[in-house]
């Protein structure tokens, strides 16, 4: 048998270059105590938690395959809620990292995420269009509640009342009784979809911004509150679905509704509109924590900052107002007319909430997020769309506040895509560009050693000796950049159009460069001297032309440097001999350009990618075509060998990196891990690093492990992922009494609920076999007449020699408590007997009471008809009615035990806390009468 080829697997070491990405939102987070300091923000499937202060990433909230689209942090500040695109939800501890909790349920992206007052329940709005309440300490789901038409743009909780409220791109506002889990109340004043809404004044007033350039707010009166005995009775309307309110237009345009005949728990109009300076849509509106600051933005680069004034400070301002229109009224009348002359004053809507500033960015806002500190000063931090975080802080309290940025977190990552990537020779620097800037990175420790600004960069490569490196731009011109100072030694125009590719020579004495203008130039290095100092500097000049028929896309010598490949836009590739440029090949098939090539360490092969999405290898040989690969579902943006060998690594359109054998044709791995289109990647001349840049501002180290990569096995991992992926797209099982799309349950069949469902199968089998076993045992044992050992289960072993019943509930006990309810419903009826007879003996023992009922009230909910007209099971749900309601009060009665016991000791402890703050305050009196006579002491000796 001959010896298999082995391939060694590229794992994903690490994302840099990324200071926050798009999709989700920025927030402040308390960390170590201080406020206002750190903040989190989405890097594509990971959170990365920055220093403001020092610009630096101080934690990674690890993420596992989709992009983060939501963040909303605990009121406690020790944990941070982070949404996916996938639709799962996922809790992170601030203080170790670690993410413990997951809430599966929404079958999109999550768009909105928001805590209760206590941190007890998180609210999730989704695309899917339903909003899910969730039980963070239990980690399970409370309810779904469905009702708009269209993606959730925000969910709030009321803080005094079990109240939430829900926007959505329907044009809706819904108001959910969260006691019976339904809609009382929707307004529909709105024309366009709503993009945001806050609760302020102590939550009497909703503002909500839709897309135009108005914020409208609306009064909420709560029915209990409302004293007036002489309350109009409600018109009478045709009957309609409870929490449907008809419409009528009003005399502005806007619709109004007609108040529903049942009974409401609050009453909302309309009280006014405050008009923004932006025409385009409100993106996002928020209010700081202690809900006198409200601001929001559009699409532009301009945040709108208002304050909404205490009642103490609206009585002063209508005071003034007053006064001014009796002064007014004074000088108007005549002097015959009574001196005492009626004045009223109405108040507004502007005089309530009252605009600040505006704070302009340097770039478009994504997000931003507010925080108003004790001491009455403001802090705003902003994520931009061009990959950058920034500071502003102002005084709202000073007649004219103006904001001022006070840190910028910029370094960490270029503004624009970056389109080319290149190594150093010693595989230590990696060298980025984009449309403004380069930057040099160190590679093991992946921080940014230099920044250089430059042009639009396309390609680059560093000069022998990596002290300088060359960078090719749209404008066609050689930019030449020294390292150790940073500085720009030279710019050449060598194209009259892009300079689209870069080729060192192999000996190393220079280069070749190919452009838009149908030429393909040869350059020389060579010194010169410097026209500032005595010692010479080093600088390029060329040599020769080789003009072509079309424009030139990628150039690459052979590693011998007798041949020079081409591409051109006509879709074909011609190799030329490089001392008389003669024409030797050309290598025709391709459909479309062939964007990027490359030539193996040998000259044997050459392999060329296409925006025809295929990989063809070709003999430099004869110019026959090896092999002809369906590489990607996109266009294949760049390809390149591993040195000294046959394998190579493509970037397609599709998200995707691949390896490949030149030799066998083969797929070797895909690299998945980027969201967006990958422009460019290099490979280290080691072959053990591999970097690549995305469209979605990262970039991402690969690493080569020597784990040993067996085709077989990662075929059969590919499929196992397919499987898993299909298992998760699969119909919802079917309750009985439950229509077809009307599932309320909270949970989503994933393939860690089926496996659950499994175990707990396996479990209940065992079960069964081990019963089965100890009654053939006892039989043996009768006839024997004596006793014979029982031969144990090995996994009964392995949990420490238990009974097959306690088995069970250990595996009952290791179900995550957010997949219990969707793996019982997984669970097929046949063992449902079986699990409910086993219930008995363990609530009669009296061990995790709540587990149990959880589990058994659901299957109850679920097989109610089954259960019912089953005799078997009648005497089992009659015994489980006892036992439950007995242990049941019995845990009830220690909790309450417990809560009376914490009531008291809280009660001594305040008790304690006032003395001793009256000691406190006393001993803080007494120093200060003690300083004030040693400083009259003073006074008097120096006079």
């Amino acid at each position: 048998m001959g010896l298999t080829k082995q391939y060694l697997r590229y794992v994903a070491s690490a994302v840099f270059g990324l200071i926050g990405s798009q999709k989700g939102n920025i927030v402040f987070v308390t960390l170590r105590g201080e406020k206002g300091r750190y903040v989190a923000v989405p890097a594509c499937e990971h959170v990365f938690i920055w220093d403001l202060r020092k610009g630096e990433k101080i934690l990674i909230l690890q993420g596992l395959k989709h992009e983060v689209t939501c963040l909303c942090p605990s009121p406690d500040g020790l944990h941070l809620a982070v949404g996916y695109e996938d639709g799962s939800i996922r809790i992170f501890s601030l203080l170790s990292g670690e993410g413990n909790v997951t809430f599966n349920g929404h079958k999109a992206a999550i768009t909105s995420l928001k805590y209760d007052q206590l941190g007890g329940r998180l609210a999730s709005g989704s695309k899917d269009t339903d909003v899910i309440v969730w039980d963070v300490i239990n980690e399970s789901g409370l309810y779904r509640l469905k009702g708009h038409k269209d993606a959730i743009t925000q969910a709030l909780f009321l803080r005094e009342k079990n109240l939430l409220v829900t926007s959505g791109k329907d044009t809706m506002v819904k108001w959910w009784d969260l006691d019976t889990q339904h809609c009382f109340r929707t307004i529909v004043g709105h024309r366009t979809e709503v993009w945001g809404l806050v609760l302020v004044s102590e939550e009497k007033r909703l503002i909500t911004g839709a897309s135009d350039s108005e914020l409208r707010a609306w009064d909420i009166a709560y029915l209990q509150e409302i004293e007036d005995p002489e309350e109009p009775e409600p018109k009478k309307i045709k009957e309609s679905s409870p929490g449907i309110q008809d419409t009528h237009e009003a005399e502005d345009g806007t619709l109004e509704m007609e108040e529903a005949p049942e009974d409401r728990i609050l009453t909302c109009r309309k009280a006014g509109s405050i008009m923004r300076e932006g025409r385009d849509r409100v993106v996002n509106l928020a209010v700081d924590k202690t809900g006198r600051i409200l601001a929001c933005h559009g699409t532009d680069s301009v945040l709108e900052v208002f304050r909404i004034l205490s009642k103490e400070e609206i009585q002063k301002k209508m005071d003034k107002k007053m006064k001014k229109a009796r002064k007014k009224a004074k000088g108007n009348s005549c002097k015959g007319e009574e001196e005492d002359l009626e004045v009223s004053v109405e108040m507004t809507l502007q005089d309530e909430i009252q605009r600040v500033t505006n704070i302009k960015t340097s770039a478009k806002i994504k997000s931003f997020d507010l925080i108003l500190s004790p001491q009455g000063e403001l802090k705003a931090v902003f994520l931009l769309q061009n990959n950058l975080v920034e500071l502003y802080s102002l005084s709202p309290s000073v007649p004219a506040p103006q904001p001022v940025r006070t840190n910028r977190i910029t370094i960490g990552g270029h503004r624009s895509d970056v389109r080319t990537l290149s190594f150093s020779s010693d595989n230590i620097a990696v060298l980025s560009a984009a449309a403004d800037s380069v930057k040099i990175w160190n590679r093991s420790t992946l921080q940014c050693i230099r920044t250089m600004t430059c042009e639009y960069a396309l390609c680059s490569f560093f000069v022998p000796g990596d002290r300088q490196v060359v960078i090719g731009t749209k404008t066609g011109k050689l930019q030449l950049y020294d390292l150790a100072s940073g500085n720009l030694l030279e710019t050449i125009d060598a194209h009259d159009g892009a300079l689209w590719s870069l080729s060192l020579s192999p000996d190393q004495r220079g280069f070749v460069t190919g452009g838009a203008d149908k030429s393909v130039k040869f350059w020389d290095f060579e010194l010169v001297k410097d026209e500032n100092s005595t010692q010479k500097r080093l600088s390029v000049k060329q040599t020769r032309t080789l003009q072509l028929d079309e424009e030139v896309l990628c150039v690459r010598y052979s590693p011998n440097q007798k041949l020079l490949a081409v591409s051109l836009l006509d879709c074909t590739v011609k190799i030329f001999y490089v001392d008389t440029l003669k024409f030797f090949l050309s290598l025709y098939g391709h459909k479309l350009p062939v964007i990027c090539m490359d030539i193996s360490y040998d000259g044997a092969l050459i392999a060329t990618g296409s925006a025809d999405r295929n990989v063809k290898i070709w003999g430099l040989d004869f110019g026959d075509c090896h092999k002809s690969l369906f590489a990607h579902d996109d266009s294949v943006m760049y390809l390149q060998f591993v040195s000294k060998s046959h394998l190579f690594f493509t970037a397609g359109k599709d998200h995707k990196i691949k390896q490949w054998d030149a030799d066998k044709f083969e797929h070797i791995q895909t690299l998945e891990g980027h969201h967006q289109e990958v422009w460019c990647l290099a490979v280290s001349p080691s072959g053990d690093y591999v970097v690549s840049s995305s469209h979605d501002k990262s970039l991402r180290l690969w690493e080569r492990t020597r784990e040993p990569l067996i085709l077989e096995e990662e075929r059969e991992m590919q499929r196992e992922a397919e499987y898993e992926e299909s298992v998760a797209k699969e119909e919802q099982p079917a309750v009985p009494g439950e229509t077809q799309g009307d599932n309320y349950f909270t949970g989503k069949k994933t393939i860690e609920t089926v496996k659950a469902a499994e175990r707990i199968m396996e479990a209940i089998e065992l079960y069964r076999e081990e019963t089965a076993k100890m009654k053939e045992h006892k039989a043996i044992c009768k006839a024997a007449g004596k006793e014979v050992p029982l031969p144990i289960s090995p996994i009964l072993m392995a949990y420490g020699n238990i009974s097959p019943s306690a088995y069970v509930l250990e595996i009952f006990k290791g179900i995550r408590s957010s997949e219990l309810e969707e793996a019982l419903l997984v669970l097929p009826f046949s063992y449902v007997p079986d699990v409910l007879k086993l219930f008995n003996e363990f609530i009669q023992l009296g061990s995790d009471i709540e587990l149990l009922c959880r589990c058994l009230f659901f299957l109850l909910r679920i097989h109610f008809g089954q259960i019912t007209s089953n005799q078997m099971l009648v005497p089992v749900i009659e015994k489980l009615k006892e036992t439950t309601i007995s242990k049941v009060s019995q845990v009830r009665d220690v909790i309450g035990f417990n809560m009376a016991g914490l009531d008291y000791l809280k009660r001594e402890c305040e008790a304690k806390s006032e003395v001793m703050f009256f000691a406190d305050a006393t001993s803080h009196l007494e120093e200060k009468k003690r300083k004030r006579k040693k400083r009259e002491k003073l006074i008097l000796t120096l006079t």
